[in-house]
């Protein structure tokens, strides 16, 4: 990558107590082009972003913009160079509307210390327009579901007009169609000048908008290469130093008696009460069993499940544990008869923020330890670290922050959660959302290992590779409508796609199909 760097880091380090996040890291980003930032979770990328955008100082080494050192004393001063960064983890305030959450803390001045709001909201029409997204700008943040959260956060990086921008995770919650216009966004940014630095956990689809490529592992640079001249293999073998196939578990089914029953189940959309989300949907899911739920957005996947856990009501139709009805059971009876979720989104529905590994592992279970009217605390610390073990989170301890943990690791909290309350049916939306490849293979381990010991495990996913790779049976969903039932290893990636997309009937039961 023979180019001038429009931003890099020379030999930097950084060290939190006594761990060291980066080891002398080297890194460019050139202008005009995209370069793609992969790596596990903890593998240092987005404490180097944070460097780069001045939220963090390196403990030593220095950043250059433009090919001369510089030193950013907060982001502020990044923003004013022209840096400016999307995070993972959504930063918008809900009680504001999209318009004050795009402008806040650089709002346009009017006459006399005032607002211009009118000039703030014609911007906000455009910069929305640019991304195809037809939202008011003076509706509430709280009140948009999570894919157009993150398009308002990237219209805020939008708005700064930055010649570098860099993107963490920005698709995490993105639609196909979000996407593609994220993509056709880029490439109009990066042909007007722009370095585009992006960090994404989705390889393929980062490999598809890149121009570079750079691998991070355990804290140190170890791979660049050109985008044009890898693939997805070369990628994850650089990242986890094993080929791709491995990530997928494997195991030997024991598969037992219906748990789960589902007849003709019908739900509104609660955004849209005269749309069906679910449209006489039936199915099971029996112990020891994995079923997958392959969906785009829009198909009712998430609604589904949710319904499931009891938090959206159902329209009509059946649901069955054991046998016995559930369908007016409320979530918190759904959860003591055994039936829990694992929600597509940890950090708003999954996690505690100011509460403790251990008091987020025990926080749906605690009833467990109830002795009379007092909590065991010593029955609860076992259990805690009891499951710390078993799902293998990588914590200093269960009194530890649940912010000081990657991803990945609170994602295996949310599921210890679940599993704390001692459930016989799990339910998980989008499992591997915001991991990297290597959480992702040790969610699903997790899975398979459930599974084996005779749960009745029911998982969602907008990912082509999980769906045929990850469950035992596979339901396909599309406009709300059941429209296919597989062996996943019976059916290619091309008639998933199709059958999801509503282009291609289901074929008949002989080719594979379960009916």
């Amino acid at each position: 990558m023979n180019r001038v760097p429009e931003l890099g880091a020379r030999d930097v380090t950084k060290v939190y107590g006594g761990t060291q996040a980066l080891r002398g890291v080297d890194f460019d980003a050139a202008a005009g082009r995209v370069t793609a930032l992969f790596g596990e979770n903890g593998a240092g990328k987005s404490t180097l972003m944070k460097i780069l955008a001045g939220i963090e100082s390196p403990s030593t080494g220095h950043v250059e913009l433009q090919g001369r050192p510089t030193a950013f004393r907060h982001a502020r001063d990044a923003a004013d160079a022209g840096i400016a960064i999307i995070h993972q983890e959504l930063s918008l305030c809900p009680n504001l509307s999209v318009q004050d959450n795009l402008f806040l803390a650089r709002e346009e001045p009017g006459r006399l210390f005032t607002i211009n709001r009118s000039r703030q909201r014609r911007a906000a029409l455009d910069v929305l327009a640019r991304l195809e997204e037809n939202l008011d700008p003076s509706t509430l943040v709280a009140d948009l579901r999570l894919g157009q959260q993150q398009v308002v956060e990237i219209a805020r990086a939008l708005l700064q007009r930055a010649h570098v921008l860099i993107m963490d995770e920005p698709t995490s919650a993105l639609s196909a169609p979000e996407v593609a216009v994220l993509f056709k966004v880029i490439r109009d940014l990066t042909a007007h000048g722009v370095c585009v630095i992006y960090v994404s956990h989705h390889l393929e689809e980062a490999l598809e908008i890149a121009d570079d490529v750079v691998v991070l592992r355990d804290g140190r640079l170890v791979a660049t290469a050109e985008a044009r001249t890898v693939d997805l293999g070369w990628i994850v073998l650089q990242m986890v130093g094993r080929d791709q196939e491995s990530l997928f578990p494997t195991r030997d089914l024991i598969i037992g008696d219906e748990v789960l029953a589902v007849e003709d189940l019908v739900v509104a959309d609660p955004h849209n009460p005269d749309r069906l989300a679910i449209d006489g949907v039936s199915f099971s899911v029996r112990s020891g069993e994995i079923v997958g739920v392959y969906g785009l957005m829009g198909s009712g996947r998430t609604e589904l499940i949710e319904t499931l856990a009891g938090r959206l009501p159902a329209a009509s139709g059946q649901v069955r544990l054991d046998g016995q009805p559930l369908s007016r059971a409320g979530v918190r009876e759904r959860i003591g008869r055994g039936v829990i979720l694992v929600p597509e989104d940890r950090q708003r529905d999954g996690l505690v923020p100011t509460m403790t590994v251990g008091q987020n592992l025990s926080l749906a279970g605690l009833s467990r330890f109830a002795r009379r009217a007092l909590l065991s605390r010593v029955d609860e610390s076992a259990a805690v670290l009891s499951m710390i073990s078993d799902v293998t989170v990588k914590t200093s301890g269960e009194r530890a922050s649940i912010g000081s943990l990657s991803g990945g690791n609170q994602q295996k909290v949310v599921i210890g959660k679940a599993l704390m309350t001692g459930p016989r049916v799990l339910l998980l939306d989008e499992p591997s959302r915001g991991v990297d490849v290597g959480a992702k293979a040790d969610v699903f381990g997790l899975m398979a290992e459930q599974a084996r010991r005779g749960l009745a495990v029911l998982f969602n996913t907008s990912e082509a590779e999980e769906a045929l790779h990850v469950p035992d049976r596979l339901l396909v969903l599309s406009r709300g409508r059941l429209v296919g039932e597989f062996e996943p290893r019976s059916i290619s990636r091309e008639l998933l796609m199709s059958l999801a997309d509503g282009a291609a009937r289901r074929p008949p039961t002989s080719d594979g199909a379960h009916s």
